[in-house]
């Protein structure tokens, strides 16, 4: 099954290698090939939260997820999404702006391509902050059986029952941090592109949430009883669910690589190598540890995965927010994810091991759980 999954990724990677290869020599391919790592190390969490959207989709979405996906994660977050940023920015059509990317100027010329996409940073943190920062609050939230740091999880479940409380608080963070980090200059540019984070989550969240429940009406006629933080434990989505799903795992994988995209202009300005490396290695690696997660049925066997994985994107949601007054360091970043992830796993195989020492099935819910541990010390 392994070869099933990523054998696609290993024939991806090898063709993106000899077209840097062919591209910038020998130079290119390291440059390629240390892309494709650093992306890989550092969106773990990525590939965990997906796998929870993922599980949801039917086959055929799921197949949609690993083509077209894959085409709008290298084509477009990668290579096109730049180009326009430093277009709009610099007043540049497509075409001048791939020329300028092209010419390989240092940072340090103010004209140069790298600088003018470092310059529109703040809006962009600020659209991808709030949107992961949404996505965070409303899981935070959320009632569920299962917790991992209960001193945090519960209060913050109970704190979740005050309606809206997510979008309140996600817009008192934008207005403070906007005010107190941002310059006069990219005050209302910051402000508005936080806005509009917001509203794609609520918009695409709220569609998808629509057509699920349309598509999926419970027994008594009034609709699948869900959480408010992504998509609902429904069965497998199809038609117009299906592609609100997609719709949002792909605006999801936006808000993700928007910091590593950044960040990849400290190895190298050049969009090709960006897009081979951070896109066809990276991203395709990528979705098929996202695939593999699903098929080995991972998150089941190791909850607490999810809740790592989720308090990640809360870390880097603050500091794609904080990124409005100052750029941090993406190794940073992925650490503070991989520290999450690891010590999820790690709990989750403590917690495994507890309860089959107890003879207690591990995929039982905690009220099953705490019925079947009173039952076994009776």
């Amino acid at each position: 099954m392994n070869l099933r999954i990523f054998g696609a990724s290993y024939a991806v990677t090898a063709v993106a290698l000899v077209a840097a290869f062919l591209y910038g020599g020998v130079q290119g391919l390291i440059l390629c090939a240390i892309l494709g790592i650093l992306e890989i190390s550092l969106s773990f969490d990525n590939a965990v939260v997906n796998a929870t959207v993922l599980e949801r989709m039917d086959a055929y979405w799921q197949r949609i997820f690993l083509t077209i996906g894959v085409i709008i994660a290298v084509f477009g977050m990668r290579l096109v999404f730049p180009l326009l940023i430093v277009g709009v920015t610099a007043n540049l059509n497509p075409v001048e702006a791939f020329t300028l990317a092209l010419e390989q100027r240092p940072m340090s010329d103010p004209t140069s391509y790298a600088a003018l996409l470092d310059h529109a940073y703040p809006e962009i943190a600020a659209f991808g902050g709030m949107f992961l920062f949404m996505l965070f609050l409303d899981w935070t939230f959320e009632e569920r059986d299962v917790k991992w740091l209960r001193w945090l999880e519960v209060p913050l479940a109970k704190i979740g029952q005050l309606s809206r409380l997510s979008i309140v608080l996600a817009i008192a963070v934008l207005v403070i941090l906007a005010n107190t980090m941002a310059a006069p200059d990219e005050l209302p540019k910051v402000l508005i592109a936080g806005s509009l984070g917001l509203i794609t989550y609520l918009l695409v969240n709220g569609l998808g949430d629509f057509f699920d429940q349309s598509a999926d009406p419970d027994e008594d006629g009034d609709g699948d009883i869900r959480t408010s933080s992504g998509p609902s434990q429904l069965a497998k989505a199809t038609g117009r669910a299906g592609f609100f799903l997609f719709l949002y795992l792909e605006v999801l994988d936006a808000a993700f690589s928007f910091d590593g995209v950044i960040g990849a202009f400290a190895i190298t300005t050049d969009p090709i190598l960006i897009a081979l490396g951070l896109g066809l290695i990276g991203a395709m690696f990528v979705r098929s540890l996202t695939v593999f997660l699903v098929r080995k049925g991972t998150l089941a066997d190791y909850v607490y995965l999810e809740h790592g994985a989720h308090w990640a994107i809360g870390a880097l949601s603050i500091i794609l927010l904080l990124g409005i007054g100052f750029h941090v360091d993406e190794i940073v970043t992925g650490l503070i994810g991989v520290a999450f992830i690891g010590a999820a796993f790690l709990s989750s195989i403590v917690r495994n091991r507890r309860l089959a020492a107890e003879g207690i099935d591990t995929h039982k819910t905690a009220d099953e759980l705490a019925a079947e541990k009173a039952e076994h010390h009776s």
